[in-house]
């Protein structure tokens, strides 16, 4: 079984923060595939399904961003799931606005929820990086990932999580390169190719 972890805040107060993009994109993939309904199991909400004919879990957390690992960590625990078989989908600081990265294990590069599911899991899980940009001030992070996304911001988000949510079979497959490839292209049709040139998000 495939576990894919939404990275993010519970609550509607931090429901459009930009910090809350994995959420977002898990919450897409549950609509596109036909998942059952979310039920507060794990410290989280959980549904089961399948994406291209592979067994998956999606996951959101409610423990926090900082103590995501905690659910992760009992979900993987009741399903036998080795941390190979985890995705965690998250915002990433360091992509420009629409951008997007598959990788296995790395640095957690400050972000809080992947330091927490390391801690619990350990490094070699993959991550699918949903770009945010960057304020252009360490000093401004904070506020800027807890902060909505701007109006004008909303279309290449939209258009970012269902391509993700259409391209999930390729990630249950494993073939990372072909998901990435597939969401970029499904990017520039929208018209959001150059998004990612942008220096930082607008708004």
């Amino acid at each position: 079984m495939l576990l894919l972890v939404g990275l993010g805040n519970p609550g509607p107060k931090y429901e459009k923060n930009r910090h809350n993009i994995g959420f977002m994109a898990v919450d897409r993939i549950a609509s596109r595939h036909g998942f059952g309904p979310w039920r507060a199991r794990f410290q989280g909400e959980a549904a089961e399904g399948a994406i291209g004919g592979v067994k998956a879990l999606l996951l959101k957390p409610r423990t926090y961003m900082n103590e995501s690992g905690r659910s992760v960590a009992e979900a993987a625990r009741f399903f036998k799931i080795p941390a190979a078989d985890i995705v965690a989908l998250h915002d990433e600081l360091d992509l420009a606005p629409g951008k997007l990265r598959v990788k296995t294990g790395g640095g957690n590069a400050g972000h809080n929820g992947l330091r927490s599911i390391t801690a619990h899991m350990g490094n070699d899980y993959r991550r699918v990086r949903l770009g945010i940009g960057h304020p252009g001030d360490k000093a401004l992070v904070h506020s800027y990932v807890l902060n909505d996304f701007a109006k004008s911001e909303t279309p290449w988000v939209d258009v970012l999580t269902e391509a993700v949510a259409d391209a999930a079979d390729l990630l249950a497959k494993a073939e990372d390169a072909s998901f990435q490839n597939k969401v970029h292209l499904r990017m520039e049709a929208a018209g959001f190719g150059e998004v990612a040139k942008v220096g930082g998000a607008r708004g």
